[in-house]
């Protein structure tokens, strides 16, 4: 199946998506902060660059987009049905770069929280994401994940 917009168009669309300071992104800051934790971002000299880092704690957050990290069962994560091999090699590729980053920050001992798009697609699941946050952080867990049909 070819696309249903010319190249030009296309190009401009894509070259729209923003990798930094989404607005999923944005939201999750907001409810660190309202639960009284500070942080730095992008911290390029960790694996992966995780989006929000709090260095005292050891702590990584990466703030996931549904569709381009692939999460598995999300409503979000629908592979394209034109270019398709195209799109499964690319979106494959992200998520071996983000098992791979995951995995590096856990073996130099920092615990990894990953906060999918969908969960800050809803009202209820954005206003509780201080204490969600809160409880992950406060557990020790190694790992974590929160999205909209698993919290913390």
């Amino acid at each position: 199946m070819t696309d249903v917009v010319a190249p030009e168009t296309r190009s401009r669309m894509m070259s729209g998506i923003r990798g930094k300071n989404t607005k999923p992104e944005i939201l999750l800051r907001k409810a660190l902060f309202a639960a009284g934790y500070r942080f730095r971002l992008h911290r390029r000299d960790l694996p992966g660059a995780p989006d929000i880092v709090l260095p005292g704690r050891r702590v990584a957050v990466f703030v996931h987009g549904c569709f381009w990290h692939r999460h598995a069962g999300c409503k979000n994560a629908k592979l394209p049905s034109s270019r398709e091999e195209f799109w499964r090699t690319k979106l494959e590729g992200n998520v071996e770069r983000d098992r791979r980053a995951v995995n590096a920050l856990r073996s130099e001992g920092w615990r990894v929280l990953v906060c999918w798009e969908c969960a800050t697609r809803d009202a209820s699941a954005v206003a509780a994401m201080p204490k969600t946050l809160r409880r992950w952080i406060e557990s020790g867990e190694a790992l974590g994940e929160i999205s909209a049909g698993k919290p913390g």
